[in-house]
């Protein structure tokens, strides 16, 4: 029995953090469904389709991930994928009480769909997308922690909001 993992998140933009996990998931699971959301309710800086194009890059070299993008509720996405597992990473106790909440609200909705919790390697467990992105902004080096097309991009994006 094949074991596909969804892993949902934003990734405005994807870390080396959002990577190392998947590349210890696909360890575990069979196929690893990278989920871009499009996440109306958010303004993040890249678009859904270079969001997609970054992930696609960032997981490019580990043949059972595919990268999608979905706009409907999580457990919807996860059935079209054959997904039995969602996969979450937790980098701090604090993100445990809303994960916790997302995992229950999940279960009710499809009781065959588990989630399985990853804590990041250590030296990714202080990243997150939005700190990447304020210290990117504010022309600090964030070169540790994602690839170099993210960087670029990253570089690009803050060049033109100066002009």
């Amino acid at each position: 029995m094949q074991i596909t993992a969804i892993y949902p998140g934003t990734f405005d933009p994807i870390t080396n953090g959002h990577v190392d996990l998947v590349i210890r998931a696909a360890r575990i699971f069979d196929r690893i469904i990278l989920a871009v959301a499009e996440n109306k309710a958010k303004t993040p800086l890249f678009d859904l389709q270079e969001r997609l194009a970054l992930a696609n890059d960032a997981v490019a070299d580990i043949p059972t991930v595919d990268v999608i993008s979905f706009d409907n509720l999580l457990v919807d996405t996860a059935r079209k994928f054959g997904a039995t597992v969602i996969l979450r990473g937790l980098r701090a106790v604090s993100d445990f009480e809303f994960e916790f909440q997302l995992a229950g609200m999940n279960r009710y909705l499809c009781k065959e769909l588990e989630t399985m919790f990853l804590t990041p390697s250590e030296k990714y467990a202080f990243t997150s997308s939005s700190s990447i992105r304020e210290i990117a902004k504010l022309g600090g080096d964030v070169s540790a922690f994602v690839s170099d097309r993210v960087l670029l991009a990253l570089r690009d994006k803050y060049s033109q909001s100066k002009r």
